[in-house]
Order: structure tokens, then C-alpha cells, then sequence
């Protein structure tokens, strides 16, 4: 990558991570944790082969990523954010607020993966009863389920099935899933709009949205479909 040459944090770490993709691939070790070079293909889709081993050749040289072979059964080689490449996460969680904004209006293009759901669920999303008992919204918007657990004041994303079997499976369109998960579209509407759902519908009212809108009008949504 050519630098800006300037002396300036800000134009010294665009010229670490400044390139194209480079966020992403941080973003995807972020969730996936220690990933299979197979993984980050399948976490990236649009980007060539070529252009990934090369963006991770970068980032081992910036010292943000580390490789190493993973011992049986795996046996594979693993990339993992260092401890640097871990102090990017506040600036991917600034850029879930900031782009939440503007997923209001999705592109026919544009595709989705049920990971991704990991940073805006728990970025824009907080228990509005800490002291209830644990519960599982399961989410099928994409290649495979989600599982949002929130326990303790805490919610988490992941693709693991948990212990706690779901009290309420989602399915459909992702960003309708996320409009009703963020109370911006009603139980109804998304209904009418095709979003089954099964279970306790309470379990929503655990959930409290403190972000920016990811539907800007509902009406919309209705006209589209």
C-alpha cells in the first residue's frame, strides 16, 4: 500500500489498514476467532484468493495477524488477530454505529451472512431486564442459524447451538429479522411482510435498541415486497 506520508496517526494507521478489505478480514477474525484460510473465503464473499493472501501477507508483516499450524484434528493452518491486530475492535464496533445508518436501504446485490448479525446484535441492542432468566432467539436469515443468547445483561451471537434451546426462532429476511429485533418493525407488519416467527414473542420486549435505525420507514419495507 503507498503511504499518505503524512505525520498524523490518523494517515499512519490508514496506512496500515487502509486498504481495501483489510477492515473486513479484521472484522472476521474478530468473530470467527482463529480461522481456517477456507473460512475467510467464505466470510468475504466477492473478494479473490489472490487479493486475500495477500492482504494477510500484509497484515503478518504489520504484526496485526499470526499464523500457525493447528495440531490434529484440526491440522490446518489458523490466522488470528496479535494483540495489535485486537486493539482494531473499538474502531469495527465505531464503524457498526456508524454504518448501521445506512443499512437501511440494501442494495438486490448485496449478500449476508449469519455471523454478521454478532456485531450489530450486541452493539446496538442491550438487556432491558439483566435480572431475568437467560433466553435464546434463534435466527435463520442466512446460510445458517443464529443464536442470540441474552443472559445477565449481556447478549452475544453465535452459531453454536447452545444448551438453552430457543424461545423464539426467527425466520426470513435478515434485515426485517433486524428491523423487528430493534423494534423498528411491529410483530405484524412482519408477519404480513413474510417473517415467521414461532415461540414467545415476549422475549422481544427483553430487547433494547440504542443505535441508529437499520429501517428508516417501515412503509417501505411493505412497499417493496
Amino acid at each position: 500500500m503507498r503511504s499518505y506520508d503524512q505525520y498524523c496517526s490518523v494517515a499512519k494507521a490508514l496506512d496500515v489498514v487502509g486498504d481495501r478489505w483489510t477492515l473486513l478480514i479484521v472484522r472476521e477474525l474478530l468473530l470467527q476467532g482463529g480461522s481456517r484460510y477456507a473460512d475467510l473465503v467464505r466470510g468475504l464473499p466477492g473478494i479473490s484468493t489472490n487479493l486475500l493472501a495477500e492482504r494477510l501477507k500484509t497484515l503478518e508483516a504489520q504484526g496485526l495477524v499470526a499464523r500457525y499450524d493447528a495440531p490434529p484434528p484440526i491440522g490446518t493452518t489458523l490466522y488470528e488477530l496479535t494483540d495489535a491486530g485486537r486493539d482494531l475492535e473499538p474502531v469495527i464496533r465505531s464503524l457498526v454505529r456508524f454504518g448501521a445508518r445506512y443499512m437501511a436501504a440494501p442494495t438486490s446485490t448485496e449478500t449476508f451472512r449469519s455471523h454478521w448479525l454478532a456485531f450489530p446484535i450486541s452493539e446496538l441492542l442491550d438487556d432491558a431486564d439483566p435480572t431475568a432468566p437467560p433466553v435464546v432467539v434463534e435466527a435463520r436469515v442466512a446460510e445458517a442459524p443464529a443464536f442470540i443468547e441474552i443472559a445477565d445483561g449481556e447478549i452475544r451471537t453465535t452459531l453454536v447451538r447452545p444448551s438453552t434451546p430457543p424461545s423464539l426462532t426467527i425466520e426470513g429476511n435478515a434485515q426485517l429479522a433486524l428491523g423487528l429485533l430493534t423494534r423498528q418493525v411491529d410483530v405484524e407488519l412482519a408477519r404480513q411482510l413474510g417473517l415467521g416467527l414461532t415461540g414467545d414473542l415476549t422475549v422481544l420486549q427483553r430487547l433494547r435498541f440504542n443505535g441508529p435505525h437499520v429501517v428508516d420507514d417501515p412503509a417501505d419495507l411493505a412497499s417493496e415486497r
